[in-house]
């Protein structure tokens, strides 16, 4: 058995396992690469990997940088299943969807620039798949329980557990039998924190010759929730007391799911008087209503709460902006008021146009909760700019900035350490992927001394043959 590797090997995105036998070919994952332009490059079909020789994929969440490039898998001849949970389903089609859209929106920019400055003969953008391919790769998809262990190719089945990273996410245990032996090789995927809001803590495996561990923080642990909760409550009371606009860039899928989650509590406890909440963006309310859909993925505390209707009256003063109208309509509001929206490092989307109209405003509060990147609008606040530019205009910095760290979806390291414990008692070799030199290099150092195991950090194309 080969296993190749296409994405998120050495770096954090791009996820991709080619796994081959001499009877199957199956994929795991085919995320796309995000941030920069070099990474963005390697959004391809590799060289290796054939399409239309496919039996089948597994997608561990619908994350773009694990679903992305699923699209271009169908657009280049790939027919068929895709295996997930019910809820990763429900996610991916509406990221793939907005994935799309995204890049159609770009494309045309770009090539109306082109026409403006007389360069039509210059080479046009094309996105890298439309909606028709989108609405392909979700009629492939396949639902795919927790826990049972099916066949999807000849001589390869596998058994999903949950993740804890996302509504929907898991953990592959793939059995291979092949030439009378029998091989069981483990990814998994994204793992989250323990005790994170809604979702159940990480499931993992008994057994495994062979374990993908991710290595986002495998240096280090993450800010305790408490912590961080307390320091988001005295944010928020402050800032109702000086009436002004509390404006939270998230992300859609989540981590604004997430925030309401807390701020419920925070209502519920009596911490400050309710306010209007506004999710001022499209994707995030549909990202909300797929929770509202999913109770069977609820923690123990979750599924409580909402038996007893506490998150809906609770969330009762939460408004959903999604018209361009309504969110316009936002600004006119007077008070304290909170507003999440999109994009979680302020590089597009409405959170924008909230920020140009308040970051004058001394009695603005922003907070930030999520990872900013070099680079970024919300990194220039973050790191202190008196002023930044937004849509052209200088826009002077007034308002009190904020940043919450301790609400990653990633499991820092001694959760991840938790998680390998228990598969690490079968002595399987280890690749740490998904995961910088920096988080790779710390845990490959602590499982060869704790465990003593062989421990690969693999890059990008590199073959593990088991």
């Amino acid at each position: 058995m080969n296993i190749t590797l296409h994405g998120a090997a050495g770096d954090v995105t791009g996820s991709a396992y080619l796994v081959e036998t001499g009877d199957s070919c199956v994929l795991v994952d085919f995320g796309m690469f995000q941030g920069s332009q070099v990474l963005e490059r390697k959004n391809t079909i590799p060289d290796g990997l054939n399409p239309t020789r496919l039996d089948a994929v597994a997608l561990t969440h619908a994350h773009l940088d694990h679903s992305g490039r699923l699209p271009l898998l169908v657009k280049h001849g790939y027919r068929g299943p895709i295996y997930a949970t019910d809820a990763t389903m429900d996610m991916a089609d509406l990221i793939l969807r907005d994935s799309a859209r995204i890049q159609e929106s770009d494309a045309r920019r770009a090539n109306r620039k082109l026409h403006e400055a007389g360069r039509d003969g210059s080479k046009r953008l094309v996105p890298l798949y439309d909606l028709d391919d989108v609405e392909q790769t979700l009629a492939l998809m396949e639902d795919a329980p927790y826990q049972e262990p099916f066949s999807i190719a000849p001589g390869v089945s596998i058994r999903l557990v949950d993740s804890g990273h996302m509504l929907g996410s898991a953990s592959i245990e793939m059995t291979v039998e092949e030439d009378g032996q029998r091989k069981v090789v483990v990814f998994s995927g994204d793992l989250g924190p323990r005790g994170a809001a809604w979702l159940r803590d990480a499931e993992t495996f008994q057994y495994a010759d062979l374990v993908f561990l991710e290595s986002t923080y495998g240096d280090r642990d993450h800010r305790p929730l408490k912590e961080t909760l307390d320091e988001g409550g005295a944010i928020v009371v402050d800032a109702v007391k000086r009436q002004g606009k509390i404006l939270v860039p998230a992300f859609a899928i989540g981590r604004t799911q997430q925030l309401l989650y807390h701020l419920a509590a925070m209502f519920h406890e009596g911490v400050v008087e309710k306010f209007p909440v506004f999710v001022d963006s499209p994707m995030a309310i549909e990202a909300t209503t797929i929770y509202a859909q999913h109770p069977e993925l609820y923690d123990d505390e979750a599924i409580e709460l909402a038996r007893e209707g506490r998150l809906k009256m609770d969330l009762s003063t939460v408004k959903a902006a999604r018209t361009v109208e309504q969110s316009k309509a936002i600004n006119d509001v007077e008070g304290i008021c909170m507003v999440i929206a999109s994009s979680g490092m302020c590089n597009g989307g409405r959170i924008l146009h909230h920020l140009r109209r308040n970051l004058s405003r001394p009695e603005t509060s922003v907070i930030i909760v999520g990872y900013q990147s070099q680079g970024s609008l919300g990194r220039r606040l973050v790191d202190g700019a008196k002023e930044v530019y937004i849509f052209g205009d200088r826009i002077p910095v007034r308002a009190s900035i904020h940043t919450l760290g301790g609400f990653s979806a990633h499991a820092g390291q001694s959760d991840l350490l938790r998680w390998f414990d228990v598969v690490a008692q079968s002595r399987p070799r280890v690749a740490l992927t998904y995961g910088e030199d920096r988080g790779r290099n710390a845990l490959t150092g602590i499982i060869r001394k704790r465990y003593r195991l062989d421990v690969q950090t693999p890059m990008q194309g590199d073959v593990i043959q088991l």
